[in-house]
């Protein structure tokens, strides 16, 4: 009689950023699922390997989940430190399309590293991560498939060339308030809350800090602090310094409150399914906790929402089900005054950083943390509610 072995178990690997908090939670969910300790392949080797570095090495048969090349300068200098030259620093907010540029490239790297090693499987799509770090490419495609997305300024071919044109635009399309944001930024970096008065005043209200070089250039430079700039020479240098690349220009909308407090949503879609869901208000525009907003209260949101519960959690399965090749997306849901109408802002390829905080009752995620929840989904191993199989 011929012994039958048993299957192989399920070998992981993550693509990231060595001793960062990301692969480190993502480590821990593999190993408490029992599936042993992941194989980490850092960024730079994958990026190093396009110009004649060796390419890292993957053990037949895994599954390899693609995490973000942020937080690691390093790579990020690899990525866009070239447009920037002598002037490049981590926290610089230009640069955007030449990080995407790269990034495209590296994915497509990771792709052919995948595919070169028996078995292994890539628990993303190249392309869908591409997409999501162009907000213009993604508004398009939630448009497109009518997911709710706050209404967009209609640009030229060539985009927004500087302020003046910027601010012809807003008045002739009858946007007074609205949030311009680098095609390419991501975490706020360059997001700008602009409101046009009468009489030409305006005001602009973002996190980056508008500095002057040596050489009389123009500098944004990503800080924790939010400030407003309202002098017409501040508005023009801000500006025209974004337009240098491309932009995306959207309706600022009125929010939903919390605490009296404006709120936003950020709703992570496991497999097709919204499994976790955190709150987070602001005294400013900008809601990111990293920019002084906080988490606020989920039963507050429910009470609030009320039947409209599930119209909520469908429209962020809507989105994510625009980016059919992704385990896990991070969808921004942007609650309308009263909470009863909601749109979609962006969609995060890498949003499920959220420690601490466990998946939706009913979501088939109860007692997962996010990343918990990703091994579950795409191992078949979860042991509450079947979450939707991913593709």
């Amino acid at each position: 009689m011929i012994p039958v072995s048993a299957p192989s178990p399920v070998r992981f690997a993550v693509v990231g950023v060595p001793g960062n908090r990301r692969v480190g939670m993502f480590a821990e969910a593999v190993r408490a699922a029992g599936l042993g300790e992941p194989v980490v392949v850092p960024w730079r080797e994958v990026l190093a390997s396009q110009s004649g570095g060796v390419p890292p090495s993957l053990p037949p048969g895994c599954l390899v989940r693609v995490d973000s090349p942020g937080e690691d300068e390093g790579v990020d200098r690899l990525l866009r430190g070239h447009a920037l030259g002598e002037g490049w620093a981590p926290t610089r907010v230009e640069g955007g399309a030449a990080w995407h540029a790269g990034f495209r490239r590296g994915l497509r790297r990771l792709a052919e590293i995948v595919a070169a090693t028996p078995d292994c499987r890539l628990l993303a799509d190249p392309d869908d991560i591409s997409v999501m770090f162009d907000k213009r490419l993604t508004h398009a495609r939630l448009a497109a498939a009518g997911v709710p997305v706050p209404p967009a300024l209609v640009q030229g071919p060539g985009g927004v060339h500087g302020w003046e044109e910027l601010r012809q635009l807003l008045r002739e399309q009858r946007l007074p308030r609205v949030f311009v944001k680098p095609a390419h930024g991501s975490s706020g970096s360059g997001v700008v809350a602009l409101e046009l008065g009468p009489g030409g005043r305006a005001g602009a209200t973002t996190s980056a800090q508008l500095t002057t070089a040596a050489d009389g250039s123009v500098r944004l430079y990503n800080s924790l602090h939010v400030r407003r700039y309202r002098e017409e020479s501040e508005l023009r240098a801000l500006f025209d310094a974004l337009a240098a690349e491309r932009l995306h220009v959207e309706r600022w909308l009125p929010k939903a409150t919390q605490g009296g407090r404006a709120a936003d949503l950020r709703v992570v879609v496991t497999a097709g399914r919204a499994t976790h869901l955190v709150v987070r208000t602001s005294s400013h525009p900008m809601t990111n906790l990293h920019l002084g907003g906080s988490r606020g209260d989920l039963a507050e949101l429910r009470e609030a929402v009320g039947p409209r519960w599930p119209a909520l959690l469908e429209t962020a399965e809507q989105a994510a089900a625009c980016f059919p090749g992704s385990p896990s997306v991070g969808v921004d849901v942007l609650p309308a005054t009263g909470w009863q109408r909601f749109r979609v802002g962006e969609v995060n390829a890498f949003g499920d950083l959220l420690p601490g905080l466990t998946g939706l009752p009913g979501s088939g995620a109860e007692g997962l943390d996010t990343y918990a929840a990703y091994v579950a989904a795409t191992t078949g191993t979860t042991t509450h509610r079947e979450l939707s199989p991913c593709p």
